[in-house]
């Protein structure tokens, strides 16, 4: 009987040894320990091998955490500048309002409010840069970055986890962003925080209160790990089409800043500058393998109508590309021209 028990027993003491080995909580430490010391008292009963799933995943989730882990900030305005410009033409307003906004944080550093800056809400049409600028808002400050989406989310554990004495139970989205981050700092963007299904709308509204206020962000309790954890470090940013949906203690927490649409000369130095070499690069050619006439770039634009966004004008050059991509493997040239005469060939039909 006790060679039987001998791997079980094995099992139960690395689980107390991960416990042990990271620096976690002292409460939440005894916490689990007292979880896993019951577990090896369980070994001789049948409900074992059930408990010990339970156990391993909720000590896998608590020690694999950000408890302590914090990414150092660079709040460098002129290098913040450099790499909004670098990643998006345009936008002079919405950049000022970033480097205000760091300018804030760098003053405030060090102080007990240093997190409690407004917490910015990029609103505008599908393809304005929303998500891309969140971004860069990240890599400006050298912080990693999460995302996630709320476009369809219905239920509001999905924020707030489950508890673990579900077979199933899983962390919230935050716990999970955290977990990939492996920071407690990260800049973690709440996508599209205005799509959320109507059926769960008010009761993800008051998630999110709780989220983004940094009265109570400070000790936010996720279901699954039953302990409060502090996101009063974490730099949160929302998106969303329009703020009607919206609720007002939402609202109330968020500065709300208008994305504005791109005109079509602004598309077309967008295309030049950022697009058309990233998607060359991409699709395995050379910058010098496509050169396009002035006139033509009007059509590129705008192939099927007027688009306050870039995603139907990224398609297009990617249609482009992939054509002649198909064209230099069939040996039918390596450079090519497009101009007024051929450009219908180049562009994809619908």
């Amino acid at each position: 009987m006790t060679d039987k028990l001998t791997p079980l027993l094995k099992e139960v003491t690395d689980l107390e040894k991960r416990v042990t080995s990271v620096n976690l909580p002292p409460e939440l430490q005894e916490k689990t320990l007292l979880m896993v010391q019951r577990l090896g008292r369980m070994v001789r009963f049948g409900e074992y091998s059930a408990e010990y799933e339970k156990a391993a995943h909720y000590v896998d989730w608590v020690t694999n955490l950000p408890w302590t882990n914090r990414s150092q900030d660079v709040l460098d305005l002129a290098n913040a500048k450099k790499i909004l410009d670098k990643n998006h033409y345009g936008l002079g307003q919405i950049k000022e309002r970033v480097l205000e906004y760091l300018s804030v944080l760098s003053l405030k550093k060090g102080q007990s409010d240093f997190q409690r800056a407004p917490i910015l809400c990029f609103v505008g049409l599908v393809g304005t840069g929303k998500t891309t600028i969140a971004s860069s808002i990240a890599e400006a400050m050298g912080r990693k970055f999460a995302r996630i989406p709320f476009g369809g989310l219905g239920d509001p554990l999905d924020l707030r986890g489950q508890s673990k004495l579900r077979s199933d139970a899983e962390p919230s989205l935050i716990i999970k962003a955290l977990r990939r981050t492996g920071t407690k700092n990260p800049v973690i963007l709440l996508d599209e925080i205005d799509r959320v299904t109507d059926e769960g709308r008010s009761s993800i509204m008051g998630v999110l209160v709780e989220l983004l206020d940094p009265e109570q962000n400070v000790a936010f309790r996720d279901h699954f790990l039953d302990y409060p954890f502090d996101l009063s470090e974490v730099l949160f940013i929302a998106t969303c089409n329009n703020i009607s949906s919206i609720s007002v203690a939402v609202m109330d927490r968020l500065e709300p800043i208008q994305m504005p649409s791109y005109t079509d000369e602004e598309k077309i130095a967008i295309a030049k500058d950022y697009v058309l070499p990233r998607i060359l690069q991409e699709s395995g050619l050379s910058p010098e393998s496509v050169k396009i006439d002035a006139e033509v770039w009007q059509k590129i634009v705008r192939p099927l109508g007027y688009d306050a966004g870039i995603r139907t004008l990224e398609r297009t050059i990617e249609g482009i590309c992939r054509k002649i991509a198909k064209m230099v493997v069939e040996g039918k040239g390596k450079t090519f021209h497009l101009n007024l005469e051929n450009v219908k060939e180049f562009l994809p039909t619908w």
